[in-house]
């Protein structure tokens, strides 16, 4: 290899070297993963509307410009603005903060990246007060709750946000209290989620609302577990965890009862007296999706926050094995299983965990408490009877002529010893 072709690669590599640009530690607006996104890339793309520049410009989302378009004109006259010239001199001023946020390159001129946010954050701003206000006969959005729901789950897609700061600019043309924005957004979108969260009584500060990254973290931070079970789980990150070594099935025969929690938080499981107790999570056609976008962001948050909807879900996992499983758990009322079929509820369960990341730290203690308590030599022994011999009728009447049989062996021999000594 010659001096010159030596100095050819030399200069190749300074040039990519000088071309580099700093990491931003802006950057808060993430792709996901492969290894994620290949269990069920379907979860991770929108059907219906391209918000942000990820997906921005794809044949099948097109259909939605138009309306962004109207919805755009009804947000001026709802902010009582006569021309879009103030909006876009407002967003300008945050184009160089904004594009930072996205951690994938973004090939749009500045004009190109300003009309984005303008046009995209106008629609979000909007929709979120006409989804609590009367419906517009007009609007095609609103005529079928499909089209809604379907709309509102996009909106909450990993790959498709907008940073916060610009809603906010946004909502501050319409009515200057912070307060009611998140109000707002969390009235709209949360029922979306499979079960109640704890939610928080404080009203948020002007610095913790510039702190909110997008739409999907504030509707995370919203729904979490109760602070003495999230005061457990920091406590117990750092320790080795441990899975149920058994399923639900297997966790009744060895003497677990399940009992559904009333009106609780979704997270707020707990394990006393050989009873397990858990709050009901509601699995609809969207709760895959919206499960899926939550462990997604939790996943490329940094590994201080709390990722508590992967440990639930983890939790949730252990439990279920098959569709047996989901029947049990059906029948005691923990899932609420609107799919109609056990297996496919099953398989969500068994998938929704593959190459992820989790801490198991959100239920340690439980997972400790259940070990303990089928490691047991008596309910080891009860557990293996049950399983052996209570599956089925057949087998419990030969378990009970045995036991008769036995009891008249153990009365007559009795009875001839009496007998003898009488």
């Amino acid at each position: 290899m010659g001096t010159e072709e030596l100095d050819c690669v030399a200069i190749s590599i300074n040039e990519k070297l000088g071309s580099l640009s700093p990491l931003s530690s802006d950057r808060c607006i993430f792709k996901v993963p492969n290894q994620v996104r290949v269990v069920n890339e379907k979860a991770y793309a929108p059907e219906i509307i391209a918000i942000g520049p990820y997906h921005r410009g794809k044949d099948h989302l097109k259909a939605m410009e138009e309306h962004k378009i109207r919805y755009l004109q009804r947000f001026l006259r709802r902010s009582h603005q006569n021309s879009v010239l103030g909006i876009v001199q407002a967003i300008r001023a945050l184009e160089e903060t904004a594009r930072n946020c996205y951690s994938e390159p973004v090939s749009l001129t500045q004009d190109e990246f300003v009309e984005m946010m303008v046009v995209d954050g106008c629609f979000i701003v909007e929709f979120s007060y006409r989804c609590v206000e009367t419906a517009d006969p007009e609007d095609p959005i609103f005529q079928t709750n499909q089209i809604q729901s379907r709309l509102m789950l996009d909106l909450l897609l990993v790959e498709n946000q907008l940073p916060f700061f610009v809603l906010i600019k946004l909502f501050h043309m319409i009515t200057g209290q912070e307060n009611s924005i998140i109000k707002l957004l969390l009235k709209v979108f949360k029922f979306l989620l499979p079960g109640r969260g704890y939610n928080p009584k404080h009203e948020y500060t002007s610095e913790q609302i510039g702190q909110i990254r997008h739409l999907l973290e504030l509707i995370h931070d919203n729904w979490q577990p109760l602070p003495t079970r999230m005061e457990s789980y920091l406590n117990m990150r750092e320790n080795v965890k441990r899975s149920f070594p058994r399923c639900a099935i297997e966790l009744q025969e060895a003497g677990i009862k399940f009992k559904k929690v009333e009106e609780q938080n979704l997270f707020d499981i707990s394990f006393r007296n050989g009873v397990m107790r858990i709050p009901t999570l509601t699995i609809r056609d969207e709760t895959e999706c919206i499960m899926r976008n939550l462990i997604a962001y939790e996943q490329l948050i940094p590994r201080s926050s709390p990722i508590y909807v992967t440990d639930y879900m983890i939790f949730m996992d252990s439990l279920i094995n098959s569709e047996k499983d989901v029947e049990l758990l059906c029948h005691k009322g923990i899932i609420e299983n609107w799919l109609g079929d056990d297996k496919a509820v099953a398989i969500l369960c068994n998938k929704i965990g593959d190459n992820v990341f989790c801490d198991r730290a959100l239920y340690a203690e439980i997972q400790y408490s259940v070990n303990m308590h089928c490691n047991k030599r008596w309910n080891v022994w009860m557990a293996k009877l049950r399983h052996n011999y209570f599956h089925s009728p057949w087998a419990l009447i030969s378990v009970l002529a045995a036991i008769i049989l036995l009891f008249l062996t153990f009365s007559q021999t009795l009875y001839s010893v009496f007998s003898y000594y009488k």
